[in-house]
């Protein structure tokens, strides 16, 4: 449902098509990042050892780190495959007798894998079992919840499930699995029509555990006898004090009301409600806010009750494991179920289609800096058909999807952007994860007087294309971009059986062929031949005309700005509680003190031992001793050096060249980020950026320019270095070298209105920043998968983060002037001024060009299997003779930081984010492995109950940064703000008073070794290794840090006590935050905070 404004990337799968096959797509609440195990995370992305502080491709900064402490292994551990039945008769006798009916079986080549669909006799539960050799292995539960209302029961009930069951009665177990699991994933998710619970591991006894803690808590969840559970994580009334005034609190209830504060959001919800008016789609699953309070806890209970049912249930096993054992498992709990009527009563049904358009006016809360007059958003949405579409005609319409907006050269997008009318694309261009497919394409940034222009300009372009049809060159660059995706199958930490799984539930979900969405390759095929066989304009122009331009059902949102929205909202929801308040007698608000005081001494009291024993978990032996290793053969080209990585990756060879970044004056360093954009965006003498780009998708996979920087452990500078990734076909290695030569050699800096278009979509995608979270509610698993994997990229907590960083050390200086505040000031002062100083900025570029791009300091990266990167070699040879010999001249020095002052960022939002950090190594600690430890418990524990738990904010964590030595804390989506911070100065006398037993102690381990053996395919095992021996770490430091964490003890957190009283006594605070809550914390306590106001 959030429309998460991401930019579709040449350097991955970005096709609408491919994401269409390697994925299903639509909005859902993600319960894991809401829990936010923030360790696990910085390794699940990249699971490399460093600040990723640039993304690839725009090279907006990664405000957040993605990881900052090292991978020690980054290789998943490895399990046996369990024995299984070798006859396939016998093993369906087995089913048969654990009763189960074999419905299909299919050989699905496109991965590798056979699939049973089994149906449980006594419940009518269906079940997918795909074997192959994936050690990566997937369990996923999903059930249809479709809601008759916005008051977000799905939302809750997802989150409540996993707060103890009949199995496992302790408060949340979820929690437990974080501390002491080797998953590879661990979430829930709740769509429009639909709630999922995935889980992934590759460790055989680990995966079973996780299995059967889900299974219990989906079908005997413990909350829907515990009214507290449902005011915890729903919504309550809150009073701490009779003389005090009423608040609303629940977990729930603080996410969307984050969710609701940014514009994009409210734009995307506006949408899907006005395309579906008649059904469940009409109304929000995530839960408005205020609608939430009007959920009952008996509404609560008999939602779990019907639509919790194993016949309500699709149920999918995916890897390596015996297929019987996962049928006995289930057998254990569905036999437990008689029949039920709930898929007749879940299923959706579809929204009549609209004889003619409709168009619809919302306002979004906006600053009031800037013209409001040119802050307008315009979308234009269709519902494509009246029910769901065969998978050759959604493969022919997501190859559309990919013509008209998968990349800066498509026609849509780049007319849309070219046009002036507006800053930034909105909509998600084509969706098909519900019952029926949509298309969606704005602008946000417009005028007032400009709406209509932008609708014309959308549906007069639309008419074109389909009247005059799509280059040749068009159409193969986005076939060979989409089929390259399909075939390397790269879904990054992402476990590929979850990509299947998502897949493959958005027809099952609905009573269609499970199987049909994984086999692309035939209607590929088919799809193709019809290309060259009729032409693409045959192909095409048809489908543009049917579904878009001759389709009624079309709906057009625009979006105002109101800098009283969000005050109002406030206003409102304080006179709801005023009256609330009045109607009660002082003994009814003397109960509700005593009740809100009972509740909160339910959240921190620990679960009694006995309680923690219950749920599964590992032990040391079966924790790997050494950390596994990355083949790395370090040989050198032509005088430059070349790490070799021998790994199978299926024929495609991934290459990084790695650039001096040193030789930067520091006056230019904020042209950086449009530096990158404009080498992948302009053209050279010969080519035109859209042949250019073309080009690219033709002969590769893909080509991303982005800087790195990581603060280095016991020096001021850091490791700054520009690199220049691309992936190709080893029959394509040579084109891959050429373009990645002709982009860092040959694009001219000439093209002044592309600038101007950069730098407004920089400061629009900036903006948007302040609002996005770690956690989102995703329009689509084409967000999804690049979320999962960028998720720190642009937040509230993020951007504190950045300039909390930015305070305490260079490197974090340098990506908060690129990517941070100061970045956005930067851009505001850049759009000014860009007519009148061209000629210097594009002087500027080239001179950024000559300082990067030479022989000097660079290294090459590749990762293949060995026959490949000897077939590679006179490629690489050649690129790095055509490399300029820059003149000699000394590093410049970055060395800064910003004033060392607490500050608030003002901005209209209706929750916080709220960061306090420190540097310890400057109060003397000395690193050791069992700060991984230390630091995730205190997120998993202390932070999580007194932030999230208690405190009602949708999440806070912890992070230290071992290369810098900086320890912070963050909140997101929190209500609190002064109160968040004395729970962060709270850390240290925890952590003397903590007693630690053996199994829990044992479980922190392990869910430490989990986040630094995150799993991980060829290519980021490669791209980990570079980025390890760019900061100098050895395998032998790898191995005593992992030492070090197998040998933390109770006395290490006692220790690490004095070290987090240095970030209590001397830390920096900043603050994400709205008018009102700053300004009452500068009036409790006078003057702590600076306070910016940037939107």
């Amino acid at each position: 449902m959030e429309r998460v404004a991401l930019l579709r990337s040449l350097s991955s799968c970005s096709t609408t098509a491919c994401r269409r096959l390697l994925s299903r797509r639509r909005d859902r609440t993600g319960f894991l990042c809401a829990r936010m195990n923030r360790n696990k995370e910085k390794l699940q992305f990249l699971s490399c050892p460093a600040t990723v502080r640039w993304s690839p491709r725009t090279a907006a900064v990664h405000s957040l780190r993605l990881r900052r402490d090292f991978s020690f292994a980054p290789l998943a551990v490895s399990a046996s495959p369990q024995p299984a039945a070798q006859d396939l008769g016998e093993r369906h006798e087995i089913a048969e007798n654990l009763g189960f009916e074999k419905i299909a079986e299919q050989f699905i080549s496109e991965c590798k894998s056979t699939g049973t669909l089994y149906k449980h006799k006594k419940t009518g539960a269906e079940v997918i079992s795909v074997s192959n050799d994936d050690e990566n292995k997937v369990f996923g539960i999903v059930f249809r919840t479709p809601p008759k209302d916005s008051t977000g029961i799905p939302h809750i009930l997802e989150h409540s499930v996993l707060c103890g069951s009949r199995k496992y009665p302790l408060k949340e177990p979820f929690v437990e699995l974080l501390k002491g699991s080797l998953h590879t994933f661990l979430n829930a998710f709740t769509y429009p029509d639909r709630t999922c619970y995935p889980v992934a591991s590759t460790n055989i006894k680990d995966f079973y555990n996780l299995v059967d803690v889900y299974l219990d808590a989906v079908f005997f969840p413990k909350c829907v006898k515990d009214f507290r559970t449902f005011q915890q994580e729903g919504w309550h009334y809150e009073l701490n004090d009779p003389t005090e005034e009423i608040s609303f609190k629940g977990v729930v209830f603080n996410e969307m009301k984050g969710v609701y504060s940014q514009p994009d959001n409210i734009l995307g919800r506006a949408s899907q409600q006005a395309l579906f008016p008649e059904n469940t789609y009409g109304v929000d699953s995530g839960g408005d806010p205020k609608v939430i309070p009007k959920l009952t806890f008996e509404e609560f209970k008999e939602f779990h009750q019907k639509y919790y049912h194993p016949s309500n249930a699709r149920i999918w096993f995916y890897g390596d494991d015996d297929p019987v054992e996962r049928l006995r498992i289930l057998s254990e709990y569905l036999d437990q179920f008689e029949g039920s009527p709930a898929p007749n009563e879940s299923r959706v049904e579809p929204q009549r289609l609209f004889k003619e358009p409709v168009r619809i006016v919302e306002k979004f809360p906006a600053g009031e800096d800037g013209d409001l007059e040119k802050q307008h958003m315009v979308c234009v949405n269709w519902l494509l058909s009246d029910g769901p579409l065969d998978l050759e005609t959604e493969l022919t319409l997501g190859f559309l999807d990919h013509l008209l907006l998968g990349t800066p050269a498509s026609p849509l997008r780049r007319i849309l952007l070219e046009s002036g009318l507006g800053d930034a694309i909105v909509g998600g261009g084509m969706e098909d994860e519900l019952l029926q497919p949509q298309f969606s394409i704005g602008l946000k940034g417009v005028a007032k007087d400009n709406i209509d222009k932008v609708e014309e300009l959308i549906m007069n372009t639309l008419k074109s294309l389909a009247e005059d049809g799509f280059t040749s060159e068009a159409v193969e660059a986005s076939m060979n971009t989409i089929e390259f995706s399909l075939r390397e199958n790269n879904t990054g930490s992402f476990p590929r059986g979850l990509s299947l799984m998502l897949r493959s539930i958005g027809k099952w979900i609905y009573d269609r062929d499970p199987f049909e969405p994984l086999k692309y390759e035939k209607p590929l095929q088919s799809l193709k031949g019809r290309i060259a066989n009729e032409g693409s304009k045959a192909v095409f122009s048809p489908i543009i005309e049917r579904f878009i331009l001759n389709n009624p059902h079309r709906v057009i949102v625009e979006m105002q700005p109101d800098p009283d929205k969000a005050s109002k909202d406030e206003a409102e929801e304080r006179e709801i509680l005023h009256k609330v308040k009045a109607s009660m007698t002082e003994e009814d608000l003397a109960e509700l003190a005593w009740v809100t005081q009972e509740l909160r001494l339910k959240q921190e009291t620990p679960d009694p031992p006995e309680a923690l024993r219950s749920v599964p978990s590992l032990s040391l032996q079966d924790i790997p001793k050494k950390p596994s290793h990355v083949p790395t053969n370090i040989g050198e080209v032509n005088g430059i050096k070349i790490l070799h990585h021998d790994l199978f990756t299926n024929d495609v060879i991934y290459s990084e060249v790695v650039f001096d970044m040193s030789l930067l004056k520091k006056e230019l360093l904020q042209l950086v980020p449009l530096f990158c954009q404009s080498l992948l965006e302009m053209g050279t003498k010969d080519m035109d950026f859209i042949q250019l780009n073309q080009l690219i998708g033709r002969k590769t996979g893909g080509i991303s320019v982005y800087p790195f920087t990581s603060s280095m452990r016991g020096q001021v500078d850091p490791c700054t270095r520009m690199i220049v990734r691309g992936k190709a076909m080893s029959s394509k290695i040579e084109d891959l070298f050429n373009l990645m030569n002709c982009i860092i050699q040959d694009v001219q800096f000439t093209d002044f209105q592309r600038f101007k278009q950069f730098v407004s979509q920089s400061k629009a995608r900036m903006e948007v920043l302040f609002y996005l979270d770690g956690h989102q509610i995703f329009p689509s698993i084409k967000y999804f998968f690049k979320i999962l994997q960028s998720r720190l990229r642009g937040s509230g907590h993020g951007i504190a983060a950045a300039r909390m960083d930015a305070k305490l050390n260079v490197a974090g200086w340098i990506a908060e002037q690129t990517g941070g505040i100061s970045y956005l000031n930067f851009l505001k002062d850049l759009e000014k001024k860009v007519d009148q100083n061209w000629d210097e900025i594009s002087s500027s570029l080239e001179e950024i060009r000559k300082a990067i791009f030479s022989r000097k300091g660079c290294l090459v990266n590749m990762t293949a299997d060995g026959r490949n990167l000897d077939h590679s070699t006179k490629f690489v040879s050649k690129f790095l003779d055509s490399l300029p010999t820059s003149a000699s001249s000394e590093p410049d020095s970055w060395r800064d930081q910003l004033p060392l002052i607490n500050e608030a960022i003002v901005i209209p939002t209706q929750v916080n984010y709220v960061g306090k950090a420190g540097n310890i190594y400057e109060a003397g600690y000395k690193l050791s492995g069992s700060a991984y430890v230390i630091s995730k418990y205190i997120g998993n524990t202390w932070l999580w109950d007194r932030v999230r738990v208690s405190g009602g904010a949708y999440g806070g964590f912890c992070d230290f940064d071992t290369h810098s030595g900086v320890f912070s804390y963050l909140s997101y989506r929190d209500p609190n703000l002064l109160k968040t911070l004395e729970v962060y100065d709270g850390t240290a006398n925890f952590l003397r008073q903590l007693e630690l037993d053996d199994d829990s102690l044992t479980k922190a381990i392990i869910g430490t070794i989990g986040d630094v053996d995150a799993y991980q395919l060829p290519d980021a095992k490669g791209y980990s290794s570079l980025l390890r021996y760019l900061l100098g770490i050895t395998d032998e430091e790898r191995e005593r840090r992992r030492e070090e964490i197998l040998s933390t003890s109770l006395k290490d957190f006692h220790e690490f006590a004095e070290f987090v009283d240095a970030v209590k006594d001397n830390g920096v605070v900043v603050a994400v935050a709205s008018h009102d809550d700053v300004a009452a914390a500068n009036e409790q306590k006078s003057g702590f905070f600076d306070v910016k106001k940037v939107l």
